[in-house]
């Protein structure tokens, strides 16, 4: 397989289809210098180096070696032991020098858009029979070239007459992927859902025993003082869970669509254009004045023994002054007319506000909003950029309210905020003042998702001086910084939820499943593990074929969850031929299922 790409994903990717699946892997690099991860890649560089001296040492029963051999090995081995190849372009030379025309699956992983189509098309070119995994930032684009190469594959297929040939194109992004989990891990209580084939499931945290008799997914980690700290389980044993009362679990269940998003949204409002006009100050103003318009109404009706009708009419040509005076007419009638005149000079002022406040609507649109005064319960979101632009847009579509803190006044997220009538504070979160401008102090959750991890880190230490309590997710990049980070918060701060994500760590599996050939759904973050769904053909697998659902069921490994568009699936079920099961699954138990 051959992995190409600028940045840490290629690597990890790498290291991921080395370590887990035990794939032959070759990694194209560009130098160096023009590495968009320099320290990142240095460092692993120098490991891999390390590796190669103790492994010619071994090699050679352990005499010296001439200085600089393992460095000159390393600059053509990567971290795993892969071949290293760096190349400035990926051009039809450095493919086929990647051996593209001989591979099984190519990934084209950098970040730019435009590089990885151009390489696709040449490699689809070179080999019709490659299976590509795209990662492009654009859905739509990324829709018509998956269309376009599955098609030309086809057509390469007619004119070989080779059909005993697996090849496909998947366009997957790295946003995309890490984004759900992001947003729920910044919400407590909020579901992870996937979206399976035909099926809707969400995963939960519940305290166990849960008698429910839902799927236990994972174990969460907690610190024991007798144990020590137990590390988060993976589709725990049936008997460990019995065996864990007092631990938090997650647990899976399903989802009704009729409940979803498009529900919540038409029961948001009665008329919507109403809330996006005015403010909800305004709109109880004008209810305020309609409700002492209709009493004054009732009133005239109850003391004159007119018409209802005629009585409202009266009332509203006193409000506007434009009715003869009551002069002679009955003391009841005098002084209702006298407070319809006070409410009509009430309704002035609001009629004009409400004037003002929606032509202030209309010419705002193009800008962007400041966080409301009274605004509480919401979650601070920094850095807009491609992953923090996917999960403010993943956070809008579970109703959150959200505000957002970006210091490049030319974010590409920008436009997004602007378009869903986000509030964004524009300014260095390490400056002071910046954190208390997004109204920090009563939000919910900190999300920070900037591409510098000591920026995530220090917005993180800063607000945990204001709210010692807050919940904070960071987006670190290093596994053992992330860690380290982790455990120090955690025990600095032990009422407090500190959650450390890497997008890399999240997105790799998926990509590493779709080289491989399989239909990966979806991924749910356990803490620094990743749960993966995926759809999996019952047909050749002798751990799935002739099996009941409860049999099928390996603890560490995989858990069969559902047929592919059935919502109910009994436990006695017998996998047959033909059957598509919805699995949770480790990355290594997707390993031993291929």
């Amino acid at each position: 397989m051959v992995v190409c790409g600028d940045d840490g994903l290629a690597h990890r990717l790498a290291a991921e289809l080395r370590g887990v699946y035990g794939e032959q892997v070759t990694l194209v690099v560009p130098p160096a210098e023009r590495a968009a991860r320099g320290p990142v890649v240095g460092r692993a560089r120098a490991a891999s180096a390390a590796l190669l001296d103790r492994v010619v040492n071994a090699a050679v029963g352990g005499r010296p070696i001439a200085p600089g051999t393992a460095g000159a090995v390393a600059a053509a081995a990567g971290p795993v032991g892969e071949p290293v190849l760096e190349a400035v372009e990926l051009t039809e030379a450095v493919l086929a020098a990647a051996g593209v025309e001989r591979a099984t699956a190519l990934a084209l992983v950098h970040d730019d858009d435009e590089t990885n189509i151009r390489a696709a098309l040449t490699a689809r070119r070179l080999n019709p029979r490659l299976r590509l995994v795209l990662r492009l930032y654009n859905r739509r684009l990324g829709q018509h070239i998956e269309e376009l190469l599955d098609q030309a594959a086809a057509l390469a297929y007619d004119g070989g007459g080779d059909t005993d040939v697996e090849a496909s194109t998947t366009v997957l992004s790295d946003a995309d992927t890490a984004a759900p989990a992001l947003a729920a891990t910044a919400l407590a209580g909020t579901s992870k859902v996937v979206q399976t084939e035909g099926l809707l499931l969400r995963a939960v945290e519940r305290p166990l025993p849960a008698d429910s008799g839902l799927h236990t997914l994972a174990l969460l980690s907690v610190s024991d003082p007798t144990a020590g700290d137990q590390e988060p389980r993976l589709l725990p044993a049936d008997e460990e869970v019995r065996g864990a009362a007092g631990r938090t679990a997650i647990v899976l269940e399903q989802v009704s669509t009729a409940g979803g998003p498009e529900s919540a949204a038409r029961g948001a409002g009665v008329i919507p254009w109403l809330n996006s006009l005015f403010s909800r100050r305004l709109r109880w103003s004008l209810a305020g004045l309609v409700g002492c318009v209709l009493a004054l109404a009732i009133a005239l009706w109850a003391v004159t023994g007119i018409q209802p009708v005629r009585a409202f009419y009266l009332t509203l040509l006193d409000m506007f002054a434009i009715d003869d005076p009551a002069v002679g007419a009955p003391l009841g009638r005098q002084l209702l007319q006298l407070l319809s005149a006070l409410v009509g000079l009430l309704l002035l002022p609001v009629l004009l506000a409400a004037v003002l406040e929606a032509l202030g609507t209309f010419r705002t649109a193009t800008s962007l909003r400041r966080p409301p005064r009274g605004l509480g319960g919401h979650v601070v979101l920094l850095g807009l950029g491609k992953i923090g632009t996917r999960v403010l847009t993943r956070l809008r579509e579970l109703n959150v309210p959200v505000v957002c803190v970006e210091s490049d006044p030319e974010a590409r997220g920008l436009a997004t905020a602007r378009r869903l009538r986000v509030p964004v504070v524009l300014g260095d979160v390490t400056q002071e003042g910046v954190l208390e401008s997004a109204k920090i102090h009563r939000a919910q959750a900190l999300l920070a998702v900037t591409s510098a991890d000591t920026t995530n880190l220090e917005a993180a230490l800063y607000a945990r001086t204001v709210r010692p309590d807050l919940r904070v997710v960071l987006r670190l990049y290093d596994d053992d910084f992330a860690t380290a980070v982790y455990r120090t918060l955690r025990a600095a701060y032990p009422g407090a939820l500190t959650r450390s994500r890497s997008v890399t760590h999240l997105a790799a599996p998926a990509f590493a499943g779709a080289m491989l050939g399989r239909q990966v759904l979806g991924a749910v973050a356990v803490e620094r593990q990743v749960l993966l769904f995926a759809a999996v053909d019952v047909d050749g697998h002798p751990m799935l074929e002739g099996r009941t659902v409860d049999q099928a069921f390996r603890p560490g490994s995989w858990r069969v969850l559902a047929l592919a568009g059935r919502s109910d699936t009994p436990a006695d079920h017998v996998l047959a031929k033909g059957d598509r099961v919805v699995v949770a699954v480790t990355r290594r138990g997707l390993a031993a299922l291929r």
